[in-house]
């Protein structure tokens, strides 16, 4: 029998702040210009400087509440800090007092845009059956333009950055985030940098390369951070991903991209009771949760969803089991988009908040998902298969009633996993 990490803990115990200490002996150099072919593109980027919602207020703290200016870094509350607590911050907006309000406020409109969003919802009426729900629904963060919900994220980091003025997009990842970057970067005429693990899979080394993005190789997440952390001081750098450890997550701002995925659920299938969703350090389910908050405060959804966020060894399920949230919690898995030792407070409140919890799916469990998913016509990441395989699991602890309608988050399809294709059985 498996156990579902759910029960709401009475405090969050810290741990001491590990430092980091990577420093650049001389200022960053210019990157080489970027490859030939979107000189036109470039210049378009930059006359079309995106439009800030006058109702973006500050970065507010997702625990006490406290306001802040909005900046191009991103490094938590300092209040909280103060206090031994390592949270991130929110976009906040004032009241929308006019006759038609926006259920879901952004930080940018216009703003940057490759047409992601409005991706496709599947339903598996099949796997519903064979799972005992009522109703299973896919929502298929594929059809983006590059490939995964990063572009989501990305769109309005990017958003950001040209706001701001900054010439050069720097992140922490070797898989999805850094295609996203490196492809809006080179389409808004920014320069990206990347840190990312050694032995970075090729297919998205090649991807990388081809758009102009430079790469570092780092041995670890400590390595990584720490350099995007340092570049991020620079006037004109600007820090998409987390570079805190603790980890705090993405840039605030750009989180709030994933927003949309709350009405696109509603608009498409109607308000699910139950969403499956992959999570490393928790952006996506975050803003998913964002989103449906903002939906229910404007009156549009009676509830929330009960968001149940996917993890290939237990990382938030020890912290729900009394961890402490700032701690390490290392594992090994072939699930290489949601890998990591690290948990955040949002992806913590994202579960907690919503009455969901955390489901550990190991690697041959994935892999037995991915199986019917392929039957079924749906490619998929490994740690996107988990999240059947989750939902295998609530049910069998009725934590997912039979009655019930569930949507599983696709992140990204099977074409550039390097996990794919699975070992014979």
């Amino acid at each position: 029998m498996h156990k579902i990490w759910a029960q709401l803990p009475t405090s969050l115990p810290v741990t001491p702040s590990p430092v980091l200490d990577f420093k650049f002996a001389a200022l960053p150099a210019d990157p080489p210009a970027h490859p030939p072919g979107n000189a036109t593109a470039s210049a378009l980027a930059r006359t079309l400087k995106p439009v800030r919602n006058p109702r973006l207020r500050g970065l507010q703290c997702l625990r006490c509440d406290a306001l802040y200016p909005v900046t191009l870094t991103h490094d938590g509350c300092p209040a909280c800090k103060r206090a031994g607590f390592h949270v991130a911050l929110r976009a906040s907006y004032l009241p929308d007092l006019t006759e038609k309000p926006d259920a879901i406020p952004m930080p940018y409109a216009p703003g940057f845009t490759l047409g992601e969003g409005h991706t496709p919802m599947q339903e598996l009426p099949e796997l519903a059956r064979h799972f005992d729900v009522a109703r299973l629904g896919l929502k298929d963060e594929s059809s983006n333009p590059t490939g995964s919900h990063k572009d989501r994220m990305t769109a309005v980091g990017v958003a950001q950055a040209l706001d701001f003025g900054a010439h050069t997009l720097v992140l922490a990842s070797s898989g999805n985030a850094a295609v996203s970057a490196a492809h809006y970067a080179w389409a808004a005429g920014l320069r990206c940098e990347v840190a990312t693990y050694e032995g970075m899979p090729a297919t998205y080394a090649r991807q990388l390369d081809a758009l102009g993005a430079r790469r570092y190789e780092f041995a670890d997440n400590a390595g990584r951070w720490a350099f995007v952390r340092e570049r991020s001081q620079y006037p004109g750098y600007f820090a998409l991903t987390n570079y805190r450890l603790p980890a705090l997550g993405s840039a605030p701002l750009a989180i709030e991209g994933y927003k949309t995925i709350a009405p696109e659920c509603v608009a498409d299938a109607g308000l699910p009771d139950h969403i499956v969703i992959p999570t490393a350090r928790g952006d996506l389910a975050w803003g998913i949760y964002a989103g449906f908050r903002d939906l229910l405060a404007a009156g549009r959804i009676p509830r929330l969803p009960r968001l149940w966020l996917v993890e290939p060894f237990p990382r938030l399920a020890r912290v729900f089991a009394g961890g402490a949230i700032n701690g390490s919690y290392p594992g090994h898995t072939a699930q290489f988009s949601t890998a990591g030792a690290t948990v955040t407070y949002l992806q913590w409140q994202a579960a907690a908040a919503t009455g969901g919890g955390a489901v550990v799916v190991g690697d041959d469990e994935a892999r037995a998902a991915r199986r019917l998913l392929t039957a079924a016509g749906v490619s998929a990441e490994l740690c996107a298969a988990g999240g059947l395989a989750a939902l295998r699991q609530l049910r069998e602890t009725n934590a997912v009633a039979a009655d019930a309608h569930v949507v599983l988050m696709l992140t990204a399809n099977a074409s550039s996993d390097p996990s794919w294709p699975d070992p014979a059985v």
